[in-house]
């Protein structure tokens, strides 16, 4: 997470967001996409990706992040609305 995100009501860890994560997400062209999205989704994406043990697991991860932002509606494989 940033500081420029609110997280004073969150609960849970707030996870850094990692450098491979930030560009991945401005490559794409999604930050803002990102950004719209709530504080604790932010936040577990960040967490989610920072668990994985491997490499490809990772990559994997950071690669169904971006697929979720660009396609909308769509929230760690649930369905969103915004």
């Amino acid at each position: 997470m940033d500081t420029d995100i609110d997280t004073s009501r969150m609960k849970r860890a707030i996870y850094p967001m990692p450098g491979d994560v930030r560009a991945a997400l401005e490559k794409r062209d999604v930050m803002d996409v990102y950004r719209a999205r709530p504080a604790y989704q932010q936040n577990d994406y960040v967490g989610w990706i920072g668990r994985a043990r491997l490499p490809a697991t990772r990559a994997k991860r950071i690669s169904q992040m971006l697929d979720e932002l660009e396609r909308g509606g769509v929230y760690m494989k649930m369905a969103w609305r915004a």
